[in-house]
């Protein structure tokens, strides 16, 4: 009889997704030497040098762009003037880790409080702290907050930017106060970010946890296999359809689970290609309904991202230029033989997190600092030197949902993240501009500052409001579209199972119940790590 279905491998554990918490479960879930993994990636291999190299994610552009980006879509947004805004992430072996700018944030205590408090049993900051200091080799040592001696380096930035300095003056000289660790006892103030490299170099998880764990026998990866649906046994997750190029469909079986960290897009999509999501949807699509979940793609919660930008006559400017050849050229030395020099730098050098009202509790903004113009995701072009500044409000109270736009495997989801829905993300992107405008202002980073780009200090509420609805977009920290929870709606239960069958999980930024306040890179190779020990049965903690 003919197929079109290749015969079928087994193994104890089949993941989905090679991204930040997928590389971290395939070396945890091989580490016994004797369960079968299968870890499976839709993108290729991360050959590419401008992967390594930090400031590739600039000098490359090939963020917005390639083979290696998934490059997704939203729906026209209602609240920003109709436009469709840009989603990408990464697709190739570490996912959006190899994309990123490797800035190593966690957010704040009160983050994972506020999970366990929603029902997010055993996930609290005491919980998940042993968990990120698992992962961490701090290069500052060990304390209270950090660990050494795990796969995840992170280190301090080996090359500072002056024009960042200067940033960081500027807003000393507001008073705003300096912080020289924010994944420490406070996350409230500005400074340098650290980051995920090693030796200069970019350290994906990838790197970290999925190149060390390659020659194990019992690890099997397989390259550019885009999953198409899980198959059924009953209510038991059995076996993983997916699909190489124009080959056959190809099938894995799972003995004892199969796990979806294909991100907070497509973890969402593949539940639903699975049968596992809103019946009346699904029933729609004519996908065959094996559990009801209403919830699946629902929660969608990202950093809506407003940029301030200023043109500037410093030589030291990240910008298109007659000299930038030569720089990168005389900088092409010192990055090869010594990991130094400006091609370190990933560009987001610098920022910090402030309250846009000293009555809260915590901090509920965000900075991010670039010396260059970076214009609708650096696909715009500006000729000459500027800098640029980013705010985007930490825990939004628009959410969004992702829809399965078709029973194609091979088609996007439909993402509708419905920004600025709520009104109060509106105020506070207004506030941040106006905090903006000042530390562009203040005399340390206005002596290096020239004309204005599409709005200036002198604009009104309205004028900024204006601005914000034409060119904000997402600064790529999209979660929440399979919640854990312990109410029976959650699509998790607390120990990351898919609720209504079994032998499924989930485990990557979709699961969170909120929206951390800060990058998410951090936090889901954090939820890979307790990913790993909640399917091994293992108790690792405090």
């Amino acid at each position: 009889m003919k197929t079109d279905v290749e015969s079928a491998d087994e193994y104890d554990y089949v993941i989905v997704g090679a991204g930040s918490a997928g590389c971290v479960l395939a070396n945890r879930l091989s580490e016994d030497g004797k369960s079968r993994v299968c870890l499976l990636e839709a993108g290729g291999p991360d050959t590419n040098p401008l992967v390594h190299m930090p400031l590739g994610i600039a000098i490359g552009t090939y963020l917005p762009s390639g083979g290696s980006n998934w490059r997704f879509e939203t729906t026209p947004q209602t609240h920003l003037g109709g436009r469709k805004g840009f989603q990408p992430r990464g697709r190739m072996m570490g996912g959006s880790s190899s994309v990123n700018a490797m800035i190593y944030i966690r957010g704040s205590r009160q983050d994972y409080d506020r999970w366990a408090e929603r029902g997010a049993t055993g996930w609290a900051y005491d919980d998940v702290l042993p968990y990120f200091k698992k992962a961490e080799n701090q290069e500052r040592g060990a304390n209270a907050f950090h660990g050494v001696g795990g796969p995840l380096n992170v280190a301090d930035l080996r090359y500072r930017n002056p024009l960042s300095e200067a940033f960081l003056e500027a807003a000393s000289e507001l008073q705003l106060p300096a912080n020289a660790d924010f994944n420490g006892e406070r996350q409230e103030g500005m400074g340098f970010y650290q980051v995920t490299q090693k030796n200069g170099r970019r350290w994906s998880s990838a790197a970290a946890y999925l190149d060390p764990a390659r020659a194990r026998p019992n690890l099997t990866v397989i390259s550019d296999a885009h999953a198409e649906r899980v198959e059924f046994d009953g209510k038991r997750a059995r076996r993983l359809r997916f699909r190489q190029a124009k080959r056959k469909s190809r099938v894995v079986t799972a003995r004892r689970e199969i796990v979806f960290s294909a991100g907070v897009f497509q973890s969402a999509q593949l539940l639903m290609l699975s049968g596992v999501g809103p019946a009346a949807q699904l029933s729609r699509l004519g996908v065959s309904v094996v559990s009801d979940s209403p919830e699946v793609g629902q929660n969608l919660q990202d950093h809506l991202d407003y940029t301030l930008m200023r043109r500037t006559p410093s030589p030291d400017s990240y910008g298109m230029s007659l000299s930038m050849p030569g720089r990168f050229l005389a900088a092409l030395g010192d990055y090869t033989k010594k990991g130094e020099g400006f091609l370190t730098s990933n560009l987001a050098e610098c920022g910090g997190f402030i309250k846009t009202d000293p009555r809260l509790e915590e901090p509920d903004i965000q900075l991010h600092f670039i010396p260059g113009l970076v214009d609708d995701h650096g696909r715009k072009k500006h000729w000459g030197g500027g800098f640029s500044c980013h705010a985007c409000v930490l825990r939004p109270k628009s959410k969004g949902e992702v829809r399965l736009a078709s029973p194609d495997p091979l088609a996007p989801p439909e993402i509708d993240p419905k920004f600025l829905s709520d009104d109060d993300d509106l105020f506070r992107l207004v506030k941040s501009a106006r905090l903006m405008f000042r530390i562009f202002e203040a005399p340390a980073l206005k002596a290096a500052s020239g004309a204005w780009l599409y709005i200036q200090p002198e604009a009104n509420d309205a004028d900024i409001i204006a601005d914000i609805r034409r060119r904000a977009d997402t600064i790529y920290h999209p979660v929440g579209t399979c919640r854990m929870g312990s109410d029976p709606r959650a699509v998790l239960d607390p120990s990351l199972r898919v609720r209504g069958v079994e032998g499924l999980r989930v485990a990557d930024a979709s699961i969170m119940p909120t929206l951390v306040g800060g990058n998410t890179n951090a936090p889901s190779i954090m939820i890979g790590e307790k990913a790993a020990d909640l399917i091994r049965g293992a108790d690792f903690g405090p």
